[in-house]
């Protein structure tokens, strides 16, 4: 017994402490609890679930009943914008034209999501590490939680393909319609100094849209001539482009030699004589600055004066003159570079001149409209211009205007010298024709020489038109043939034929027209290239917009291959560089992050943000900042008035950036 009660002693019993200390209750863990709110009961324990975006509520005990359910709901809630599949679609706008968006269903799909983070990246210029960056996937979080983002290496691939993918695309195009295209080259510079070549596609397409492509963006070893000849070779045959209206290069001796290789190349590859002789177009911006630059040296020590003024002192003109009555000597600690008040007179002199300059070259270096028709009236303007500053009794002017002019006559003094296509862009203008330009070359060239020119355009586009006319009228021959035999089947399908006579008469005429197709006859004797001269030219008002390319193509019909010379001369660019480019002195140069990528990732996102973006969607962020420096003043203003009246907040409070009216 004592054994026992000793034994029962031994045993432990439990105390009220013992009973009432309970399991450390752990964290729900489901990733269901992002899209439920939890309902506890009164003792503190899960008992329900809530849904964020319905009022459906479940059981949610964890011992009793899981998260399944809950799960479950998540996938077919209605009113979960996270669902992948829901039994109501969600409606999103899309984007169906420039102008247009429309309604249609949207539902959650990675790949997608990923080809538009790719585009994203490639249209706004943004690094590869940006999808790493912490408020980006913040952003995503919270916009799209469903969204996996890719590292840097996957967004290469991505961007990669898409560019294989738009270029195939791009080349399908070409190769459908034939399209005769015009190159211009460029040269880009990284900060490694490799220097990279541009070639952009010019062409107006079967709509008569003006369209520019950038085909390739390559490292080239050397600015000589068979560098670049290659370089353009090796382009166009990856494209299978032959056929080739011309090609606008700056005014270089290399280009020289680059053109003369490719104009036999192309002719190997079937271009006619007569169209290679039109191959090569010189860059009337880059002679328009040759002139200008040759007029300034005139002024040199002034100019000179004015530049090194200009990067920090031009606000403080007033300044200096004011310190110079009270100081007259600080001009010697500060050197030459001070102007005086006589140069400050001598320059503003030559204001209205440059201004002429700045908005002729802005006028031709446009990449969005037609240039080539107003090649003609530009240079003849010009030529007025130096012919009344070399009458000025101005002496400075008059010399200026002297110099300009022996370069102005390098260039355009001789028509020989001279592309025949910016020519024939002018006839092909319907406001202009031939109305001015035996009068605007006895301007240019002189009475005897300006008319010998006169015969000899209207001569060279007559054999060009009778080029198309042999190349297009086979084609045009047949379609016709094809539609009247299409109409020939369904009437006798139809049991309803013609009478023999009106038979007859069918043949008859489609013989005619046969003919006047095979030589580009459609009046009589006349060809639609007479026709077409010998009607009144367009009578427009200057303050009226005229539609060069909506005309051809509302008339493309009456004059089917005229139009399609039409089509080839008026995309010719007559500038190699971009109007928002043209004045900038320090070159195109690559940014840091696209000179530290290799060639053909750099040639891909060049690329591939020109054919992503639209045509009319240059990039101009220079036109924003005068609102941008309203807005910072606006907002200096409301931090003025807090400070005076001892506020530590604005007067007027603004919610959001977007709440700011920044145009007002």
């Amino acid at each position: 017994m004592d054994a026992d009660g000793d034994t029962t002693a031994a045993v432990a019993t439990p105390t009220p402490e013992t009973e009432t200390k309970k399991r450390k209750p752990t964290e729900t863990r489901s990733v269901v609890w992002q899209h439920f709110e939890k309902i506890y009961g009164p003792d503190g324990n899960l008992i329900q679930g809530k849904c964020m975006y319905c009022p459906k509520v479940y059981a949610a005990e964890s011992k009793k009943h899981g998260t399944s359910s809950m799960k479950n709901h998540t996938k077919t809630c209605i009113h979960n914008p996270h669902a992948k599949e829901t039994r109501q679609s969600k409606l999103a706008f899309a984007s169906n034209s420039e102008s247009e968006t429309v309604l249609t269903n949207w539902v959650f799909n990675q790949d997608n999501v990923r080809k538009a983070m790719a585009r994203m990246i490639i249209i706004d210029e943004l690094p590869f590490k940006f999808v790493e960056g912490r408020g980006w996937r913040q952003f995503v979080q919270e916009a799209c939680p469903m969204f996996k983002i890719p590292s840097r290496w996957t967004v290469n691939r991505d961007i990669f393909s898409m560019h294989v993918e738009e270029r195939s695309s791009l080349k399908k195009f070409f190769k459908k319609h034939s399209q005769r295209v015009s190159l211009t080259t460029d040269t880009w510079t990284s900060v490694q100094r490799i220097n990279y070549m541009c070639i952009t596609a010019h062409y107006i397409d079967v709509q008569w849209k003006l369209n520019k492509k950038i085909i390739s963006f390559v490292p080239i070893q050397s600015h000589k001539g068979d560098a670049i000849a290659k370089a353009i070779e090796v382009c166009l045959v990856e494209w299978g482009l032959k056929n080739i209206s011309t090609i606008t290069v700056d005014n270089a001796s290399s280009n020289d030699v680059a053109i003369g290789f490719l104009k036999s190349k192309l002719v190997s590859w079937g271009c006619s004589f007569v169209r290679a002789q039109y191959l090569h177009m010189r860059c009337i911006a880059h002679i328009l600055n040759l002139v200008v630059q040759d007029g300034l040296k005139m002024a040199d020590s002034a100019v000179k004066k004015l530049r090194d003024t200009v990067r920090n002192a031009v606000p403080y003109r007033t300044v200096f003159e004011a310190y110079d009555g009270h100081d007259a000597s600080f001009k010697f600690d500060l050197g030459d570079s001070v102007l005086h008040d006589y140069d400050w007179v001598y320059l503003e002199s030559f204001l209205p001149l440059l201004k002429s300059f700045y908005e002729m070259t802005i006028r031709i270096s446009g990449s969005l409209y037609i240039t080539a028709n107003c090649y003609l009236t530009e240079i003849c303007d010009l030529g007025y211009l130096l012919s009344e500053m070399m009458g000025s009794q101005n002496l400075v002017e008059k010399n200026m205007g002297i110099k300009m002019k022996e370069k102005f006559d390098k260039y355009w003094g001789d028509p020989e010298k001279m592309n025949f296509v910016i020519f024939y862009a002018n006839i092909l203008d319907p406001r202009d024709k031939l109305e001015y330009m035996e009068d605007q070359f006895t301007q240019l060239f002189g009475e005897d020489k300006g008319k010998a020119c006169f015969k000899k355009v209207k001569s060279q586009l007559a054999s060009l038109f009778e080029d198309y006319v042999n190349e297009f009228s086979a084609p045009l021959q047949s379609q016709s043939q094809s539609q009247t035999q299409s109409q020939s089947q369904s009437q006798t399908q139809s049991g309803k034929g013609l009478p023999p006579l009106g038979r007859s008469q069918s043949k008859f005429k489609n013989l005619l027209k046969k003919q006047k197709l095979e030589s580009g006859v459609l009046d009589g004797k006349r060809s639609e290239l007479d026709v077409y001269l010998g009607e009144a030219i367009v009578d427009v008002d200057d303050g009226n917009d005229f539609d060069l390319l909506m005309w051809w193509k509302m008339n493309g019909a009456r004059f089917p291959i005229l139009s399609k010379l039409a089509r080839d001369v008026l995309a010719v660019p007559i500038s190699t560089v971009a109007s928002e480019s043209t004045f900038s002195t320090s070159g195109r140069v690559l940014d840091n992050f696209r000179s530290s990528l290799t060639p053909k990732i750099v040639e891909a996102l060049i690329c591939t943000q020109d054919w992503l973006r639209g045509p009319n969607e240059p990039i101009a962020v220079e036109e924003n900042l005068d609102d941008l420096e309203k807005f910072e003043k606006e907002m200096e203003n409301l931090r003025i008035g807090s400070s005076v009246r001892g506020e530590d907040t604005p007067t007027t409070q603004v919610s959001d950036f977007d709440d700011f009216d920044i145009t007002s």
